[in-house]
């Protein structure tokens, strides 16, 4: 195919899947549409994986006297059969023996019947959940190149860069012996390398650059079709190849380069609950720059107005929705003290309240180690459920700004939006979509809903023999840390590993500095050490090893023992804050008794933690009331324990509902998109 034909067809891809319509139903029309879901995937049974798997398994002593040309014919020939659509049950199994038996010859790695399992969901579409340690990657590679045979290109999305380039790179004998050219698209990756990495049959990338790369190509469609960049029935199939041909057609120029992503064909979604679910509240928005110099002095007056009010004579906080309200004293003084001001804008009474809200917000709402970090002087946004820089992405309506001017740094320029899309809507424009995760379960009713996509729970490989530790209440923060100092003392003693999890960068450098004063060694992994991370994670299963981290050390990650480790008990895992949904707990405990490892957990909380605090502070403060206040008491015990649990886990359910919500109305408005823009 000449490179001028390729890029026609890439411009004619992109265009049809730009006008791919994700369903959006409602009442009747939503239970109709899942009940439909379940029937058409019902053959996918368990039983029926496993069915399958066994017989794929049969297979392996034929192929395993096959020398590497027979085998290399083999892939070929099954290759092909997919490309030109001639498929059935036994075509599948045969594909799954061959790549498996490519993975064995090319990695050591021979795949486990749940494995075989797992890869079969994914090619039928499903979401799977494979708890920790249970080969999610070498299952993933068991169906990626068969995804790229049938469906020419595949997008496998990962929670970062780090492990887009480590399972790119891994997995690139595999796929390049099954015929597949593989790359990994990163941040730092200029333009003309991402036309080469997307030609290939399978990329590895984030939902952040690859979402953000397929809407700077809308954007370009958009400038070359004019009128808003409207689609009608004229740009369609052969029209549309043949006018991109024509000289000076609005789509010639744009044809000449092509678009950087050919279309959106199938994708294959890692840590899905985290992509699929915890990404879809935050929308992607390309922006640029604007009234730069105008606006920097403005944020720092109302930053500096904001620090003259008094709490709640003048002004409220809402911690939960991240609000504040205005009193009316707080009104009346704002425009007193806009008065004096010079600037014009302060003279607009309704924006200038809008302003020092703002500001108000980024002081009471927004914490420094929490939400974000200051590196190099400027604002990073920290990401709550990853624990990771997001250096790229800044917070919309002159939030971002607020906060800048709050820390007095450098205010950078107000931002205009080009295009936005949500992760949802992308995800759903995609006609193949499947994933894998470790906490699928948790999350089934929304994906099933949201996505149309049936979750399959495979079983472990070997039994779980993993210990969870009764959980353990304090009446205050300062308490639970002494505990969890103590708890780590004995642990470390037995010469255990042990990985200790935080919720913020703040609170693993608080803990950190505490075990440097009981003379523990140990190593910290944040978004500050970040660099670091592939070191850390291959120290952390190590005997007598102590690893403070966030959540960068609850994802993607495994955790692999040494013997002495394994002798002694295996992992330990300290979780010292429940997170604000159940499945980023498990996710974290999940990092001990991988493959029938030994391994226990333990959770601390306080009646202080943000969680209660935000969700259900009443019967917390209920709870503490009726426990003893001495200092050396701070522990909540016997029937108090019980109930304060219960509050945690009322208010982990409670944080739960709130995120569906908050995704929900992200899907409201892309459906208000789709009606009144849609050129979008």
């Amino acid at each position: 195919m000449s490179q001028t034909v390729t890029r026609y067809h890439a411009l004619f891809e992109s265009i049809r899947s730009r006008r791919r319509r994700p369903p959006n139903h409602r009442g009747l029309d939503l239970a109709a549409a899942y009940v439909g879901m379940r029937l058409r995937h019902r053959r996918v049974s368990l039983s029926w994986l496993r069915d399958q798997a066994q017989r794929v398994d049969g297979l392996a002593k034929d192929l395993k006297t096959h020398s590497d040309a027979a085998l290399n014919e083999v892939v070929r020939e099954t290759r092909e059969a997919f490309v030109r659509g001639r498929v059935d049950d036994e075509m599948v199994r045969r594909a799954f023996a061959a790549v498996r038996e490519v993975g064995r010859r090319e990695t050591g790695e021979e795949a486990y019947i749940v494995q075989i399992m797992g890869a079969m969901s994914l090619y039928h579409g499903r979401i799977v959940e494979m708890l920790t340690g249970e080969g999610k990657t070498l299952t993933g590679s068991l169906a990626a190149p068969i995804l790229a045979w049938r469906n020419r290109y595949l997008h496998v999305f990962t929670v970062n860069d780090y492990l887009a380039q480590r399972d790119a790179e891994s997995r690139r004998v595999i796929y390049k012996r099954c015929l597949c050219e593989v790359g990994a698209i990163v941040q730092a990756m200029d333009e003309s390398e991402r036309f080469g990495v997307y030609a290939r049959s399978i990329v590895y990338g984030t939902p952040k650059q690859i979402t953000a790369d397929w809407l700077r190509d809308q954007l370009r469609l958009n400038a070359s079709l004019g009128n808003g960049g409207q689609l009608n029935n004229a740009w369609t199939g052969r029209k549309l190849l043949a006018r991109a041909g024509e000289a000076g057609s609005p789509l010639s120029a744009h044809a000449a380069q092509g678009p950087m992503i050919p279309g959106l064909r199938a994708c294959l979604v890692d840590e899905a609950d985290a992509v699929l679910i915890d990404e879809g509240v935050v929308p992607l928005i390309i922006a640029r720059a604007r009234r730069e110099d105008e606006m920097g002095a403005i944020y720092k007056e109302a930053s500096e107005l904001a620090r003259r009010l008094d709490a709640k004579a003048d002004y409220t906080i809402d911690q939960l929705r991240r609000r504040s309200e205005l009193t009316r004293r707080g009104r009346h003084r704002v425009e007193e003290m806009a008065s004096h001001m010079q600037a014009p804008l302060w003279r607009a009474t309704r924006r200038a309240h809008e302003l020092v809200r703002q500001a108000l917000v980024a002081q009471h709402c927004y914490t420094h180690g929490h939400q974000y970090q200051i590196v190099d002087g400027r604002v990073v946004i920290v990401d709550e459920y990853t624990g990771r820089f997001l250096p790229d992405r800044s917070w919309e309506h002159g939030l971002h700004q607020a906060v800048e001017a709050k820390e007095g740094l450098a205010v950078t320029a107000d931002r205009e939006t080009l295009a936005r899309m949500s992760f949802q809507r992308f995800f759903r424009m995609y006609p193949v979509l499947c994933g894998m995760t470790g906490t699928a379960a948790d999350a089934a009713v929304e994906m099933e809903k949201v996505y149309e996509r049936p979750v399959t729970v495979i079983p472990t490989n070997r039994p779980l023999i993993r210990e969870a530790w009764p959980a353990r209440a304090f009446r205050t923060s300062d308490g639970r840390w002494n505990a969890v100092v103590e708890s780590i003392q004995q642990v470390h003693a037995q010469r255990r590993p042990l990985l200790v999890g935080t919720r913020s960068i703040e609170a693993s450098e608080l803990l950190s500095a505490r075990l440097t004063a009981r003379g523990l060694p140990h190593r910290v992994l944040n978004a500050n050490f970040d660099k670091d991370e592939a070191e850390l994670i291959a120290m952390a299963g190590k005997h007598s090893t102590i690893t403070v981290a966030t959540n960068m050390a609850g994802r993607g990650t495994d955790i692999k023992l040494d013997r002495e480790a394994k002798e002694a008990g295996g992992l330990h895992v300290v979780l010292t804050e429940m997170h604000s949904a159940k499945r980023i707990d498990r996710q974290f405990i999940g990092r001990a008794g991988r493959q029938g490892d030994p391994g226990s957990s333990q959770v601390f909380v306080s009646c202080e933690d943000e969680l209660v605090k935000l969700h259900a502070r009443r019967l917390i403060a209920a709870v503490r009331g009726q426990t003893p206040s001495t200092p050396a008491q701070d522990e909540i015990k016997g029937g108090s324990r019980r109930r304060a649990l219960a509050v945690f886990r009322l208010a982990q359910r409670r944080a739960e509902a709130r995120g569906r919500r908050s995704r929900a109305e992200v899907l409201k408005q892309d459906d208000w998109i789709e009606k009144n823009l849609p050129g979008w």
